[in-house]
């Protein structure tokens, strides 16, 4: 994998998540706190889940040190608040992307576990944190879904052939 795919998958995620986030001006009243199906029962509770773990693992990357202590601040309880931690923390990811290189990618982090510390490769963390953002980017879609909105297209990114309007200002 180059470098490019690295940059390119922080601003797919930065883009997909703006989309999404976008769409939540037409959650209902009460949508975003209602019970939704999926592993943490709420559309709030799996975005605080995503933006909480993004910080985690960009903290990492950065060599923060700020560790398991990101879990230890309250959740967010607006889609506004929400929406901006989330873009704050996917701009950090894709200037952190941007600024790689091939030495970069091979090195590695420490990460905080419940076990302890735990060493990682740079290109195994990017590739769990974009995992992670889809995996339950997914859910959210579906409990948007779930409050009566229709989810946003997000797979609209990398072609030149349907690549969605909103995204192109990410290739400029």
């Amino acid at each position: 994998m180059s470098i490019e795919h690295f940059r390119l998958m922080a601003l797919n995620n930065a883009w997909a998540n703006a989309t999404f986030y976008n769409a939540l001006r037409d959650l209902p009243d009460g949508g975003l706190s209602a019970e939704a199906p999926g592993f943490f029962g709420s559309l709030k509770a799996t975005l605080n889940h995503i933006w909480m773990v993004d910080l985690y693992y960009v903290d990492a990357l950065e060599n923060g040190g700020r560790g398991r202590s990101v879990y230890e601040q309250a959740e967010l309880g607006t889609a506004l608040d929400l929406a901006a931690a989330q873009a704050d923390v996917d701009m950090r990811f894709a200037r952190f992307c941007s600024d790689l290189t091939e030495e970069d990618l091979a090195g590695t982090r420490m990460t905080e576990r419940d076990i302890g510390p735990v060493e990682e490769r740079v290109d195994a963390l990017i590739l769990h944190l974009v995992q992670h953002q889809v995996h339950h980017r997914g859910q959210a879609h579906v409990q948007l879904q779930y409050q009566g909105v229709a989810p946003p297209q997000l797979d609209e990114f990398y072609l030149e052939y349907d690549r969605a309007p909103t995204a192109r200002a990410y290739f400029g």
